[in-house]
């Protein structure tokens, strides 16, 4: 009699478990969500209001210094069959009020090294 009853629950916890994938999960997005069109309008010599005319606020601006802005956009997803977690980042910095160095995941346009007002 135990053995069937050891058969029953291993038999209902690999049933459940084979069920798992049916359950549904958000996605989990946070932070930032920066269009690649938006990062390509950055241009060296933007003013901070500029910067987050086209960008928006950062998520994080570092506290020791306030030249330099962090733009992070994080996905967990829920399920693995809509794809893998991923995180992009944008760093900023500025000199003097002014944009000076883009980096990170984004891909910069050919005219960032042209300001603005030429």
């Amino acid at each position: 009699m135990k053995l069937y009853q050891y058969l029953v629950i291993a038999a209902v916890l690999f049933t459940t478990t084979a069920c798992s994938n049916w359950i549904y999960r958000i996605d989990v997005p946070q932070g930032n969500f920066l269009d690649e069109r938006d990062v390509k309008e950055l241009r060296i010599g933007m003013s901070k209001d500029q910067v987050v005319y086209v960008l928006g606020h950062p998520v994080v601006e570092d506290s020791f210094n306030k030249n330099t802005w962090y733009y992070v956009y994080d996905m967990k997803r829920g399920m693995e069959k809509r794809g893998k977690d991923f995180q992009k980042q944008l760093i900023l910095e500025f000199k003097d009020e002014k944009l000076v160095s883009a980096e990170g995941d984004f891909e910069l346009s050919e005219d960032f090294d042209t300001p603005l007002d030429q």
